[in-house]
């Protein structure tokens, strides 16, 4: 089963998996959420905190799952068998990859939704449809997006055609080489944006917002944010980590690697929110966070401001940038499974991309159904499936094996990781689910 199930395709350079992993983690959260709660809960003070949680519960279970792909050179459902079947484990651990491959089509059905939404309004930046309207007549149009069946359902088509057609392409072909495009035009298109705001924006009433340090509003429930955020933002507990580890090229160091993609995902969050939060100033809007950050305060703040529409284009752009990037790694667990079991990979990626197209419509169809995809996979699938990852390699697997597998530079790394990793990370991870739940 080893054999049959052992992917054909490795990325050359340890480039391409950062490139492809930091595209999985930066989304639409990056952009629209991370930005706001550091304002919201402390600033300054909120960022150390949510660096440590990355750096307690993030990295570690980051580390373990790239271990996971990168020791069998599988997907993460036969990657799954095969560690099972080393260790002398269950079978039943293998319910860690098929949760990814079937949490990763959830979460496309309603991403592709507001990815959707992204296109249409890159669109309508880029015919200057929006500007000059007064604010009512800006906030009437975003509901005229989300009220319409034929223009959500046209752009949402298009966002999974593009998607399955980077899959399609192959590993190398295809994903390796979107990445290393669209991560660098995100950066170059993030950074002019940030230029822009620096010109025209409020930015110190933005730096204000964002970094002064306030530890006053370092609560419980900040702490909490800052957890949950730290796991989520990293694309853990979906498989598609797992996948994209079986494509690293295996002389690298995990660690390092893993470290680097946590700060590029940490930068590109925080200059994102130095980008948008001095439009938002500047127009003396009230900053806020999620669709009516994105889609009312700032076509608003770009509809009054000199060359609005060349930068709301830029940042429309810079948005279904993310999305696709984010959203390439959320099927390609499943479709790799499907190669490596006689599926073509063109036939596969048409039925992933065709399950969730057709989730997607009725995401469009029932705002409850969107909202309930939301709220199981952000708070089952995803902590579930990191938690077990981190007991699965914590735990289940020999010392020596995952010794073998993350080859650390020093037994001194290894051995803070490996702490990390058994105690520190499930026990963060378990917070973050029973608070997610309710329960705390």
């Amino acid at each position: 089963m080893t054999h049959n199930a052992t992917v054909k395709d490795n990325w050359t350079k340890r480039w391409t998996f950062i490139l492809a992993a930091t595209g999985s983690a930066v989304g639409l959260g990056n952009i629209w959420k991370f930005p706001y709660i550091t304002g919201e809960y402390g600033g300054g003070a909120f960022v150390l905190i949510y660096l440590a949680c990355i750096l307690l519960v993030g990295v570690p279970v980051m580390i373990a799952e790239v271990m996971l792909g990168r020791s069998t050179r599988a997907n993460p459902v036969d990657a799954m068998l095969i560690l099972t079947e080393r260790e002398n484990a269950p079978k039943l651990w293998s319910i860690v990859g098929i949760g990814g491959v079937i949490g990763g089509l959830l979460i496309l059905m309603f991403y592709s939704v507001v990815a959707g939404w992204a296109l249409d309004y890159s669109w309508q930046s880029l015919t200057a449809q929006y500007d000059g309207l007064p604010a009512p007549a800006i906030e009437a149009n975003f509901d005229d997006v989300a009220g319409s069946f034929a223009r959500q359902w046209g752009w949402q088509s298009l966002f999974v055609l593009l998607t399955g057609g980077v899959i399609a392409a192959g590993v190398t072909g295809g994903i390796g080489r979107a990445v290393e495009i669209l991560m660098p035009l995100l950066i170059v298109f993030l950074l002019i944006l940030l230029g822009y705001s620096w010109a025209t924006g409020d930015f110190i009433t933005s730096l204000k917002f964002m970094f002064t340090p306030d530890f006053s509003k370092l609560t419980t429930e900040a702490v909490l944010v800052a957890l949950g955020h730290a796991f989520f933002t990293l694309s853990l507990g979906m498989g598609a980590i797992m996948a994209y580890g079986a494509y690293m090229p295996g002389e690298h160091s995990i660690g390092k690697t893993v470290i680097t993609i946590g700060f590029l995902d940490t930068a590109i969050a925080l200059i994102a929110g130095m980008a948008i939060f001095p439009l938002v100033f500047a127009n003396n809007l009230e900053p806020s966070s999620g669709p009516g950050l994105m889609f009312v305060s700032l076509p608003i703040a770009f509809a009054h401001m000199p060359g609005g529409m060349v930068f709301g284009s830029i940042f429309f752009i810079l948005v279904s940038i993310a999305a696709l990037s984010s959203s390439i790694s959320l099927i390609e667990p499943g479709v790799a499974w499907l190669e490596r079991h006689g599926i073509h990979r063109k036939v596969g990626t048409t039925g992933a991309a065709l399950i969730g197209w057709l989730g997607g419509i009725g995401c469009i169809y029932s705002s409850d159904f969107f909202n309930s995809l939301d709220h199981i996979t952000a708070n089952y699938i995803l902590p579930l499936g990191g938690l077990l990852i981190a007991l699965f390699a914590g735990f289940v697997m020999s010392r020596d094996h995952v010794k073998e597998g993350v080859r650390f530079d020093t037994d001194t790394f290894f051995s803070l990781w490996y702490f990390a990793l058994r105690y520190i990370a499930p026990l963060g991870i378990l917070i973050v689910f029973l608070h997610s739940v309710g329960l705390i």
